[in-house]
């Protein structure tokens, strides 16, 4: 089993459709490790606030199939691709890493993890000591060291305990 960590988001009716993902992940993946939610600042784009979190799970599939597993998520939950980059999202599933793959074309590790707070945050909350597959620093660090710039969280929401459910 590989670890893999995935970036969720949404910022249409956002806590209905953060928790059908949970329930969704939970239901094609079994345990999953859960970070806190953030609310954050649209990014690219005037719009509603997003909910992120990272989602962790154990997985036999590679990373094509994981992605297009994540892919099929989206497409139950509303999601149309092909839409603008930066626009609304009913939900976006991401994978971050796949275990310690680095596959430049493949696009593991994910580059949002050191370019948005709302990527590196939940990640360094769930993973604090993992260490980036490319930079070899932990996720802790890799957060102290992106403090000094401006990062567009709001608030944490506390939405779901680890096991996903209401509070």
């Amino acid at each position: 089993m590989t670890r893999a960590w995935i970036s969720a988001g949404t910022n249409v009716e956002p806590e209905y459709n953060m928790r059908a993902a949970i329930e969704n992940l939970r239901q094609a993946f079994g345990e999953l490790v859960l970070s806190p939610v953030y609310r954050t600042r649209a990014v690219g784009f005037e719009g509603d606030d997003f909910l992120n979190m990272v989602i962790g799970i154990d997985t036999h599939l590679p990373p094509d199939q994981l992605r297009t597993r994540l892919r099929e998520i989206e497409k139950r939950q509303g999601r149309k691709r092909g839409e603008e980059k930066f626009s609304p999202r009913t939900i976006d599933l991401d994978l971050l890493t796949w275990g310690d793959l680095v596959d430049a074309a493949a696009g593991i590790p994910r580059d949002e993890i050191l370019r948005y707070a709302f990527v590196l945050k939940p990640l360094a909350d769930v993973a604090p000591e993992e260490l980036h597959p490319q930079t070899g620093k932990s996720y802790a660090r890799l957060w102290q060291e992106h403090l000094s710039e401006p990062h567009g969280l709001v608030e944490l929401v506390g939405i779901f305990d680890n096991a996903g459910d209401a509070h």
